[in-house]
């Protein structure tokens, strides 16, 4: 017997559609097999799609995200949408939720006002490794096009994860940021050797209102180039806090994150990384979100 599935196209961490970083959103999936999810990830060819389901035992919903090509553990663009959508389906004032993601279950602040919502996602176990090893630093280097000397020398190219690891690449040119054209073929062969399959170039502007402009790619799963990524603002923020590459007050840090310039789809989020000891121990990124179109597809 077929079913309605009611899906949505959300433009996350902007509140102007075509810009941003754009998600799929299954708002009723239960009763979709994986084979299923994985046609209609590749179908809207998003770089990520959610999937809402209701069996969830103690939380308030299950969520799974799916590139074009895999599953993967948790996003935090496709957090937004897929909580954006639930808000304006339910009519929902403020309110905490907790989901379950493949990085665990996890809190989402639903925040109403002037008739629309932000939400405020609390991202996964922060984890941050020492440099890589000068052999995968110096093919990354050549994978990414750029020298060492375009490197910020108080940025170790490290791996960071809050749920979903990427490997921070801190560089001192913004034009060289945007020129970027990264060889992809060899960073997802980079990927299967050092476990990560993100790479998130970025420069830092103390002075500025906005501290950090970036680019994400990652080509081994399906991503060239991700215009705004929640999952790497966020292990950002932990790893600039870890290596003491940014001045705090000692409890929390927050700043501001634009992405998608190069590729025309800007947009901003802000990320909040709370301070233990000087270790960054939790990340919450905060974003704005705009549909762009729903539809029903009956399977």
């Amino acid at each position: 017997m077929k079913k309605t599935y009611r899906i949505y196209q959300i433009d996350s961490f902007t509140k102007e559609r075509f810009t941003g970083n754009p998600a799929g959103v299954v708002i009723n999936a239960d009763g979709l097999t994986e084979a299923l999810m994985q046609k209609i990830a590749r179908e809207l060819n998003n770089s990520e799609t959610a999937f809402l389901f209701t069996d969830c035992g103690d939380c308030d919903v299950h969520v799974r995200f799916f590139t074009p090509t895999n599953e993967v553990p948790i996003c935090g663009h496709a957090t937004i949408a897929a909580h954006y959508a639930r808000a304006v389906e339910e009519k929902l004032s403020s309110v905490r939720v907790y989901q379950k993601t493949g990085a665990g279950i996890l809190p989402v602040d639903i925040l109403h006002y002037n008739d629309d919502y932000k939400i405020a996602m609390t991202q996964g176990q922060v984890s941050v490794s020492e440099a890589l090893k000068q052999e995968y630093k110096d093919r990354l280097l050549d994978a990414l096009g750029i020298k060492e000397e375009h490197l910020r020398e108080d940025c170790p190219v490290a791996i960071a994860s809050t749920g979903h690891s990427k490997v921070m690449i801190g560089i001192k040119d913004i034009k060289l940021l945007h020129r970027l054209s990264p060889d992809l073929s060899k960073l997802s062969n980079l990927s299967s050797e050092i476990g990560c399959n993100g790479y998130y170039v970025f420069t830092l502007h103390p002075d500025e209102k906005t501290l950090v402009h970036g680019r994400m790619f990652a080509p081994a799963i399906g991503i060239a180039e991700d215009p705004v990524t929640g999952n790497a603002n966020g292990p950002l923020g932990a790893y600039l806090v870890y290596f003491n590459i940014v001045k705090t007050d000692g409890m929390e840090f927050s700043f501001e994150a634009v992405q998608g310039e190069a590729i025309g789809r800007a947009g901003k989020m802000q990320v909040l990384v709370k301070i233990n000891n000087n270790e960054p121990v939790e990340v919450k990124i905060i974003g704005d979100a705009v549909i762009v179109f729903s539809a029903n597809i009956e399977i």
